[in-house]
């Protein structure tokens, strides 16, 4: 009789068991997500630049001191325009600051003209322009991307265009410091052409100015028309 409990109990049980463990995997909570591919996938859409400035076209009385820099950074919109998505175009719109270290001076006469003066030969501290400036940087992209793969080797070229905003001449000898901030002869909106290569982290990046960094200016009668040339590198995110 004890059995026949037994058996029965079992049995009326099995159902309700058998139940509980479906509802249980039912609502059960994966341990990992998914993985699912991404076929509208955007590539490269913030990125982080490091750059050492060369000067060029610059007079012979005209020499590069010390290190120069620059940092840029900021935010492009990746337009693909194939359906394999490794050719795109990319606008966007960043932030940059550059140093130059260089021996020509900037002054001001007593009338208030502006004065270029060579520090060739001439005993000083410090003689460096800084820049801050928005950029507006437009890339035709191709690249060996995938859906599955952030490792592929990336070619972009186009132009970036830049209004400085801020201008810091900064001269310091043993008799004192000169700083200016306001100067009619630079040429604030900047344009230059850029050329990005690499693969994965590592991309090797070319800048150079279309534009002269000054206009009507001139040293000791010769046309004052310095230029830009920065090699760094860029990282990207996204």
């Amino acid at each position: 009789m004890r059995i026949k409990l037994i058996i029965l109990s079992l049995t009326l049980l099995f159902p309700v068991i058998l139940i509980a463990q479906e509802e249980q995997r039912q609502y059960k909570v994966p341990d990992s997500v998914p993985f699912t591919v991404d076929s509208l996938y955007r590539e490269d859409q913030f990125y982080v630049g490091f750059s050492f400035n060369l000067i060029t076209n610059k007079p012979e009385a005209i020499s590069q001191e010390s290190f120069s820099g620059g940092l840029n950074l900021g935010v492009i919109r990746d337009m693909p325009l194939n359906k394999r998505r490794n050719v795109a175009l990319g606008l966007g719109l960043g932030w940059g600051i550059d140093s130059y270290g260089q021996n020509l001076r900037i002054t001001r006469s007593a009338s208030g003209d502006t004065e270029f003066q060579s520090l060739e030969d001439i005993d000083y501290d410090t003689n460096r322009y800084t820049t801050q400036q928005f950029e507006l940087p437009l890339e035709f992209r191709w690249r060996t991307s995938t859906p599955e793969s952030y490792k592929f080797w990336r070619i972009y070229s186009g132009v970036r265009l830049g209004y400085i905003y801020n201008f810091r001449s900064n001269y310091r000898d043993d008799t004192g410091q000169t700083v200016i901030n306001k100067l009619s002869e630079l040429n604030k909106f900047r344009a230059g052409a850029t050329f990005t290569f690499g693969y994965n982290t590592f991309n090797f990046h070319f800048y150079y100015s279309l534009i002269p960094f000054f206009k009507d200016a001139s040293l000791q009668n010769e046309s004052l028309d310095v230029s830009t040339l920065k090699i760094g590198l860029t990282f990207y995110i996204l």
